[in-house]
């Protein structure tokens, strides 16, 4: 049997590096298995839902490396929805309540004074059509729950293993609002049926959810899929990402220059049994993740390791792996500029400036205790053709000469021929620069 996984987020606002973790992880799953990856927006909720978020999500999921096998929008379902609303009304299963928020808030405070659980007490279940009719003519309109069973549920969690949900110390869940619009539920299950979905795998938020989900699988005559429960991401603190805070947005860290496979690599390996380290692409990793490697503790991020991590992950590339993004940037000697500077670059879009740096003009920084020397410097340049053995040749002969060693050799002549005091290897850079460039800036 073919395993169908899917992702479904909501087009009300960018998606993060926490929601690109369940994204990955079924697209882990869905590469490891040869399966198939739905990629389902949520948009029941039209008025926040957006079309220009739904656009901003294909473009990062894309840029993650994830391709959907199909897409599929909630909005479009509405009367598959609606049919198994009204099953779900005939069976007895769904029924209407009356209760204002305000209402509801009171009896539970009450039941917590009184020592007991704060769920639903079914009021709404001894309503006459009499008493029906009277609340509707006073203006109010129902909200739908579906009555719960009331038993322990039990399933195999691919992630944590066996696990228990009993569905008698929960509140019956509320599936229609009182505008007639769905919840999450009853579209998710609806939909999952219906799409063939085999494994559901989502963050460890959800566990209390699934005993009453099964159940309306059940009770829509369906067989529940497999679940899985990963950990949540977070930032450093503890505290977990939003979408209506932005923090650490897709679109942003695709903006700021990060690399994709760096930003996937870390939304999936944090809290795992595997260490975050480069792997080639995120089909190579498919091959020996497993999601049973999920760890049960958090899964903290500081996003100083991003940093890390993606200069890490760039440092990692050989010319042959960013031929072509560098033939984008239209940069002269390309594969000799990146061999020589790219081991120095956080982000791969820095090699511009170094492409600057190498054309000039630069800033020469000379000091006024170093302008003798520097002088010296430019007379003693050896002759070209230059290759990565003239650097040493020419400090050699300079120290011979001068007395200078160490930082007092080499730091003077980078700040003369870079303007800065940091940077790739002279060694391999000097050959870049030729020796016209140098005498100028070293005049």
């Amino acid at each position: 049997m073919t395993t169908v996984v899917r992702f479904a987020p909501s087009p009300t606002g960018y998606i993060h590096l926490g929601n690109a973790r369940p994204a990955l992880m079924n697209w882990m799953f869905a590469l490891k298995t040869g399966g198939q990856f739905i990629l389902r927006f949520d948009d029941t909720d039209l008025e926040r839902s957006k079309q220009e978020y739904a656009d901003a999500i294909e473009l990062d999921l894309a840029w993650l490396g994830i391709k959907p096998h199909r897409l599929e929008r909630q909005s479009e379902r509405k009367a598959s929805h609606d049919a198994a609303r009204d099953k779900l009304i005939a069976a007895g299963r769904l029924y209407a309540c009356y209760e204002t928020a305000d209402e509801l808030n009171r009896r539970r405070a009450r039941a917590r004074a009184m020592g007991k659980p704060p769920i639903y007490d079914r009021a709404a279940l001894d309503l006459t059509d009499e008493d029906k009719a009277k609340l509707e003519t006073e203006g109010r309109r129902p909200h739908w729950r579906f009555k719960l069973e009331g038993k322990e549920v039990v399933f195999e969690d691919v992630v944590r293993g066996a696990q228990k949900v009993n569905t008698d110390t929960m509140s019956d869940p509320v599936l229609i609002r009182e505008d007639g619009s769905y919840l999450y539920t009853l579209p998710s299950v609806v939909d999952d049926i219906e799409m063939g979905v085999t494994h559901i795998i989502r963050g460890e938020d959800h566990v209390t959810n699934t005993g009453a989900q099964i159940e309306l699988f059940e009770t829509l005559g369906a067989v529940a899929p497999t679940f899985g429960h990963h950990n949540l991401l977070t930032d450093a603190t503890g505290e977990g990402f939003s979408k209506r805070k932005g923090s650490l947005s897709l679109t942003n860290l695709r903006e700021e220059g990060y690399e994709a496979l760096a930003v996937a690599l870390i939304a999936i390996l944090t809290g795992t049994s595997q260490p975050v380290a480069p792997h080639a692409s995120l089909e190579v990793l498919a091959q020996t993740f497993d999601v049973s490697m999920v760890s049960r503790s958090s899964a903290r991020f500081d996003p100083a390791e991003l940093d890390a991590f993606n200069a890490r992950m760039v440092h990692h590339l050989s010319y042959d792996d960013v031929k072509d993004r560098l033939a984008a940037l239209g940069l002269e000697d390309a594969e000799a500029l990146w061999n020589a500077v790219h081991e120095n670059l956080a982000k791969f879009g820095e090699i511009i400036q170094w492409g600057e740096l190498v054309k000039g003009p630069v800033d020469s920084i000379v000091a006024d205790e170093d302008r003798e020397f520097i002088d010296a410097a430019r007379q003693n340049l050896p002759a070209e053709p230059w290759n990565e053995t003239t650097w040493g040749e020419w400090t050699n002969q300079l120290k011979a000469q001068t007395g200078r060693k160490g930082k007092g050799l080499f730091m003077p002549l980078r700040l003369a021929l870079t303007g800065q005091s940091h940077g790739p290897e002279l060694t391999t850079l000097l050959p870049l620069l030729g020796r016209k460039a140098c005498q100028d800036r070293l005049s």
